[in-house]
């Protein structure tokens, strides 16, 4: 199986590659619509001495969330240009609201010109942990209220941050920050998200980079897809635990709902619409996913989960068929980096869905987020 994994890695880097090499234009145009293969979230079309970038609205598809213009910031200012948020390109000086938006940068080689961060306790980026430690890299915070006065401070050029719905910047948003809104999140498939590499790319003249970075991914990707679409045997999947008195799972038309059908098995709440999360009742989850083969779930904690600790929070969970089979496996963001590198590289998470779902196709693979719970 390793083997065949690997000539159809090559079959796959031949056509991508070939596809990519046809996409490229000259000129002063960086990138244009039919480019974007995967991402619903953006476009971007080349003009003369300056760059397009719109983010759609993920709630409003009629919508563009922002238009962004880019300019060489060592170019004059073109004439004509249309109405958007002005970014001098490239980059020089960031601030980043989340971790998987630190990871792309770091990915990109522009993790320099991080100046600040929030909510640092979920950061494992070492080039971001050690200029912490040394001041070059402010605490912002937590990114619902960061410290507007320490942005000022450190001479905040762009902002990079994630959009809610109904819900703005506060503050940071009256004071003129350019904010970068990064809608990734809420891509419909996982080769959609990682796409936006190539939009972060363009914000520091680092397309061709990006572009190769995503290139391998989707290789790899759908490589392991190839691998697990002959299997004839699709066992259940649920998705994550509940938190206080509500229960997250993935909407039926996510990214992750998707992934789950691409590793070979079958989401329990794949017909659930949206590509967000959707809150559920724990007993509306149970009725539904009683008998799932697996289940799966993130947390971030000190110590690993185990099957005592999870019925100690809440003795109903030994309900589950997946609990009583001990098939439940666990992610620690506080010991691996899931929410890091899994939006980047769903390749990896895919690798980990098809060993546990079907073990038998990837013999040689050892888990890389998730890890089965020990009594």
């Amino acid at each position: 199986m390793k083997s065949y994994l690997s000539i159809a890695v090559l079959f796959l880097s031949f056509v991508s590659i070939s596809c990519g090499e046809r996409a490229r234009t000259s000129g002063s145009v960086v990138a244009s619509l039919d480019t974007v293969y995967y991402a619903s979230g953006f476009m971007v079309t080349g003009h003369e001495g300056y760059t397009v970038a719109e983010v759609a609205d993920p709630w409003d598809s009629t919508k563009i969330l922002q238009r962004y213009i880019l300019i060489d910031r060592d170019q004059p200012m073109p004439s004509g240009i249309p109405q958007g948020t002005i970014l001098r390109v490239p980059v020089k000086n960031v601030v980043v609201y989340s971790t998987v938006h630190v990871a792309m940068l770091d990915l990109l080689g522009e993790v320099d010109k991080v100046v600040g961060v929030c909510e640092t306790e979920y950061i494992s980026t070492p080039a971001i942990r050690e200029g912490l430690a040394e001041g070059r890299i402010a605490d912002l915070g937590q990114s619902t209220t960061p410290n507007v006065e320490k942005m000022i401070e450190i001479g905040t050029e762009v902002i990079i941050a994630s959009p809610f719905q109904n819900t703005g910047y506060g503050t940071v948003e009256k004071l003129g920050f350019p904010i970068v809104e990064g809608a990734d999140y809420m891509e419909r498939s996982p080769l959609g998200r990682a796409e936006w590499i190539r939009f972060y790319g363009l914000l520091f003249n680092r397309t061709q980079k990006a572009d190769s970075l995503f290139r391998k991914t989707e290789e790899r990707y759908l490589a392991l897809k190839k691998v697990a679409s002959a299997v004839q045997e699709k066992p259940s999947v649920l998705s994550e635990k509940r938190y206080g008195a509500t229960w997250f799972v993935p909407g039926g038309d996510s990214y992750m709902a998707e992934m789950y059908a691409d590793a070979g098995a079958d989401y329990v709440f794949k017909d659930l619409p949206g590509s967000g999360s959707l809150a559920l009742s724990f007993e509306t989850v149970l009725d539904k996913a009683i008998h799932a083969d697996y289940w799966l779930m993130k947390y971030h904690d000190d110590c690993p989960l185990t099957y005592k600790t999870l019925r100690g929070e809440y003795t109903p969970y030994e309900n589950f068929d997946a609990f009583k089979k001990k098939q439940v496996y666990g992610s620690n963001s506080a010991e691996v980096p899931y929410y890091e590198e899994a939006p980047l590289h769903p390749d990896y998470l895919l690798e980990d869905l098809v060993k546990i779902f079907h073990p038998e196709l990837l013999p040689e693979h050892t888990l890389r987020y998730f890890r089965p719970l020990d009594d």
